[in-house]
């Protein structure tokens, strides 16, 4: 029996554009996982990976103008959105050869000998080591940040894992594209082109996953898929580790205050943050707290007038479009549940943006409701107008967890004249990764102190996909004990012959 094809499909018309490939056999994937781990051995000289990393992002930035037209002609975000995210990609891959540079992320202790502690210390060593083959699997909504030259195969590489990554169907032939370029940089610097693997399939991906070859994986996806392959990964004989992002609501508080103060700024804010990029945000802001009386209404009537003049979009793909049209149509027929701007279909091929309001107290106790406190993908918030601050707390602790959560106050909260700030900032951060005080979630920033993941179902770990600190996903520490020097791998000999920082006897040394 022939294998599947993969089409390339054009979702501003949903038709198809291009066969591209051929959705993986179990054979297959085995074949791209073993030579990934037979190129292994070429990623441990880190200035060999380094230099690859940075090989890599040159080629992306020379390619640019293919790159972004094949993903704008498979995703629809357009030229713009999409040069950012590839300079962002490439951005991200410097960043990652500069911390293999620095080697700090090898985590590098040495305790000699000391017989006056009790227990008594032997010689000790540690530092950390590649896990092994990295599985990857592509998000629908960032054909280059995290998909195939991405946040979780930059780190993996960088971390001296090779990888495999499952490619999503809504951008297979930039996939293809981008995996060649990256099979070019690997090869520059002789590295063997499998050291980046691509498949195409579901099955494909279950098989991934399973392979007794892999050693971690990192998705990026929905709750359902990404819990499947979750399972999967724990299942296996020898279960790995499976850094997943999933799903957010990533709620916004809006104090009485600072919507007495600003409402139309924090209105039209809002309006641009969950319209972007057609609301396909991983951080979209969901579900906004907002207070009952002048305030709000100003807030909701600026939010009104902002998101009335979007114009409609089109979503990664008809699936999407469907499932969004459905999501606020049920969403929208809930008793007290009203839609000033109403969301759903802007034409046969778009969709128009919108949101709903529903007083707060809907949402304190279980019931028909708790639909407005799950994701739903695309261009939508539900406002929650709370009549007093029990109200906020009753619907903030039944919210799952998240990857951002946001307290918009005002001058005074911010600074510290009352104690409502922090106690509010107190009351969000059990529910997620990343805390924001008047801002917006949408945007990540690709810096060493970013941490962009939070409490299940936001992630199935207490990781980061985002960020230096990605890199230790793909880690495992060893510790040597009473090892003679020569026999010492050259990361933990006394001399520190490569340079490392590193901690000896408790204090730090760079």
């Amino acid at each position: 029996m022939a294998a599947a094809p993969v089409w390339s499909v054009d979702p501003r018309t949903g038709k198809q554009r291009e066969r591209v490939a051929a959705e993986a056999t179990a054979e297959e994937v085995g074949r791209a996982v073993a030579a990934a781990r037979d190129a292994a051995p070429a990623l441990a000289d880190r200035a060999v990976r380094a230099a690859f990393l940075r090989t890599a992002a040159d080629l992306l930035q020379e390619a640019e103008d293919q790159l972004v037209a094949a993903a704008d002609a498979e995703t629809a975000l357009g030229p713009v959105r999409l040069t950012g995210e590839l300079a962002r990609t490439c951005y991200q891959l410097r960043a990652f050869a500069g911390i293999v540079d620095e080697g700090a992320f090898l985590g590098v202790v040495i305790d000699h000998p000391d017989a006056s502690a009790t227990p008594p210390i032997p010689d000790l060593r540690r530092y950390k080591i590649p896990l092994g083959v990295v599985a990857v699997y592509a998000a629908s909504n960032f054909p280059f940040a995290f998909s195939v030259p991405g946040g979780d195969t930059a780190s993996a590489l960088a971390a001296g894992c090779p990888v495999v990554v499952k490619a999503h169907p809504d951008h297979p032939g930039t996939s293809e594209q981008v995996a060649s370029v990256l099979r070019g940089a690997a090869a520059a610097h002789g590295i063997p082109e499998g050291v980046l693997g691509l498949v195409h399939g579901f099955e494909a991906g279950v098989e991934l996953v399973k392979h007794p070859l892999v050693a971690g994986a990192g998705f990026t996806g929905s709750i359902r898929g990404g819990r499947a392959l979750f399972d999967a990964a724990a299942a296996r004989p020898v279960p790995i580790p499976f850094h997943g992002e999933l799903g957010s609501l990533n709620p916004v508080v809006v104090t009485e205050a600072a919507a007495a103060e600003r409402a139309e700024q924090i209105g039209t804010g809002l309006a641009g943050s969950m319209t972007l990029g057609v609301g396909q945000f991983c951080v979209k802001p969901g579900l906004v707290l907002a207070p009952e009386g002048a305030g709000g209404d100003r807030l909701v009537k600026s939010l009104g007038e902002a998101v009335g003049a979007t114009e409609a979009g089109v979503l990664l793909d008809h699936r999407m479009r469907d499932n969004f049209v459905a999501g606020v149509r049920e969403r929208a027929a809930l008793p007290d549940v009203e839609a000033p701007v109403a969301p759903g279909a802007g034409g046969e091929h778009t969709v128009s943006a919108g949101f709903l309001t529903v007083p707060a107290a809907r949402l304190a106790g279980e019931g028909e409701h708790d639909l407005l406190l799950e994701e739903c993908f695309g261009p939508v918030t539900v406002v929650a107008r709370y009549a007093d601050d029990a109200e906020i707390t009753a619907v903030l602790s039944r919210l799952p967890g998240n990857l951002t959560a946001t307290v918009q106050l005002s001058s005074d909260e911010a600074a510290g004249v009352s104690g409502r700030g922090a106690a509010l900032i107190a009351e969000v951060t059990p529910l997620a990764g990343r805390v924001l005080v008047d801002g917006w979630p949408t945007g990540v920033a690709v810096a060493p102190a970013q941490h962009h993941g939070g409490p299940y179902p936001a992630t199935t770990s207490t990781s980061t996909s985002v960020g230096g600190t990605a890199i230790e996903r793909w880690l495992r520490p060893v510790a040597y004990q009473n090892t003679p020097e020569a026999l010492l791998p050259p990361e933990l000999r006394d001399a520190n012959p490569l340079g490392l920082p590193r901690r000896v006897d408790g204090r730090p040394e760079h």
